[in-house]
């Protein structure tokens, strides 16, 4: 058993000159292993330090290219792009403000007019960029007004944000999409999932209340009670709370 030994300590007895020994062959040993694992790593870096360096190189290359399309490439073309659209989100606005001619005036959103790129423009020539995003939603949208509802599931589920009203406002209107086209199983989940995307005191209970309508319709009268309950309890004050009991009534008749 090895004991503690003060520095400078010089073994008197055969047992410690030998413990001691045994330990500097150990020691020796440790520290030529650590040398031999040294030479033949160094030996390998030489070998390969073509590919070493090559592989620097590329990394260095790729970041460098990365950081310089971004800054001369990338943020140039996203700020042309919104810059391009604003004709177009003007005819979108007027549109919905309730400017006369608003069929004639979602046309020009979506296609655009006095030679300026309408939303379908600068999705095609912007992918990728924030505009071509937005303007995926003004497209959807757009659609659905002119009652092409095809077309408002085709833009909007391409759109995408984390707005706490824009994203389940686009996911909520594709259920819209849905339940014109006749398919209420699509419009259900899609509502489903407009409320539950971002809690809130506006989209929230209002999407509630269509997906406890649908599902109403459709013979699902637990869930649709389990909507309309949770728009009494958690949102006393929407609008969608208003005569609620009624609805809650109907839905525990159809149980």
């Amino acid at each position: 058993m090895a004991t503690y030994k003060k520095r400078g300590y010089k073994p008197k007895t055969k047992a410690e000159k030998t413990e001691a020994l045994e330990e500097n062959s150990t020691t020796a040993e440790v520290f030529n292993t650590l040398d031999e694992s040294a030479s033949r790593t160094e030996e390998w870096a030489v070998k390969n330090q073509n590919y070493i360096i090559g592989a620097v190189a590329t990394i260095v290359i790729v970041v460098l290219a990365y950081l310089a399309y971004n800054k001369f490439v990338a943020e140039p073309k996203a700020s042309e792009a919104m810059n391009e659209m604003y004709r177009a989100q003007q005819y979108f606005e007027q549109a919905l403000n309730g400017v006369a001619a608003k069929d004639s005036l979602y046309t020009l959103s979506l296609n655009g007019g006095e030679g300026k790129y309408g939303m379908l423009d600068i999705i095609d020539e912007y992918s990728g960029t924030p505009a071509a995003n937005l303007a995926n939603y003004y497209a959807g949208m757009a659609y659905y007004s002119l009652n092409d509802y095809t077309n408002t599931v085709k833009y909007l589920g391409n759109f995408s944000s984390k707005d706490e009203i824009l994203a389940p406002i686009a996911s909520g209107r594709i259920g819209d999409a849905f339940v014109q086209l006749n398919q209420p199983e699509d419009a259900l989940n899609y509502y489903e999932k407009a409320a539950n995307m971002e809690k809130n005191n506006y989209t929230t209970p209002m999407f509630l209340f269509k997906a406890g309508n649908v599902a109403l319709n459709l013979g699902k009268s637990k869930k649709a009670l389990d909507h309309f309950t949770t728009i009494k309890e958690n949102y006393p004050n929407s609008k969608e709370a208003n005569n609620i009991d009624v609805f809650i009534g109907k839905a525990q008749a159809s149980l």
